[in-house]
């Protein structure tokens, strides 16, 4: 743990907690240290400075300290830019934020997903179409393979074998990637798989992963749903649980 006091560090809400009458506990994506829970005292009141800008999917400067569990936010600086979100793109920023929260150690730095996040919450407040689910699937795999949950896409996992091109897969929380029959119309060719691959090890991936993800969403969806709900512990994330009660309305 750091002790000494932290200044401008590039930082997104993801989750605030009453701590007091007066005051909140954050969880943070910091760009440099990770994900981070800090202490802003008196936040809630009418008159703190903290009030409008401690807000989720916005990006912000954030200078903290302490060397406890739980540090000292000191100051926060709205970046601006951002239009905040709406409707569905808002549950969907939610959804990032559910996952971080519960796939990410704390104080464990991600530079690069930091980034791609940066990304798709650009994504979220300036397109509600198909970019949209584009950017959730490239996060989620870019996740997944940031914290070393998602095997190779160019080869059967168990066998190591090259894929064929022309033959089917399924990615499976238990098997990694392997074989499955013609008829299994969730999975995706050899062909498929080793585009995403590709995607994911480029040197501009969040772009790259977009692309392909956009020619391959409604195979993927399920499958890497199946995949984040079993590493997450879960049968359902809370956002995605309130998409599906929202839409039965």
């Amino acid at each position: 743990m750091a002790t000494k006091r932290i200044s401008d560090e590039p930082a997104y809400v993801l989750h605030r907690y009453d701590w007091s009458e007066s005051s909140l506990i954050l969880e943070v994506f910091t760009r440099h240290y990770g994900r981070i829970a800090l202490v802003a005292k008196g936040a809630k009141r009418p008159s703190s400075s903290f009030r409008p800008i401690l807000l989720p999917l916005q990006p912000l400067h954030l200078s903290f300290g302490g060397d406890s569990e739980i540090r000292s936010l000191k100051s926060a600086e709205w970046q601006g830019g951002h239009v905040m979100p709406s409707g569905e793109a808002l549950l969907s920023g939610y959804y990032l934020n559910e996952l971080l929260l519960l796939l990410l150690a704390r104080d464990d730095p991600h530079p690069g997903l930091f980034d791609v996040y940066l990304n798709v919450v650009q994504v979220l407040g300036s397109d509600h179409g198909e970019v949209l689910q584009a950017a959730l699937r490239a996060f989620e795999l870019l996740l997944l393979r940031e914290i070393g949950l998602l095997p190779m896409l160019d080869a059967q996992t168990l066998t190591l074998l090259a894929l064929d091109q022309q033959q089917r897969y399924s990615l499976v929380p238990e098997g990694g990637l392997r074989q499955s029959s013609a008829a299994d119309r969730s999975s995706l060719s050899g062909a498929h798989w080793q585009m995403l691959q590709q995607s994911i090890s480029s040197t501009a991936p969040f772009t790259s992963t977009l692309r392909a993800c956009s020619e391959v969403m409604a195979e993927l969806k399920p499958q890497l749903r199946t995949l984040l709900n079993y590493h997450c512990g879960v049968t359902n994330l809370r956002t995605r649980q309130m998409m599906l009660d929202l839409q039965s309305l």
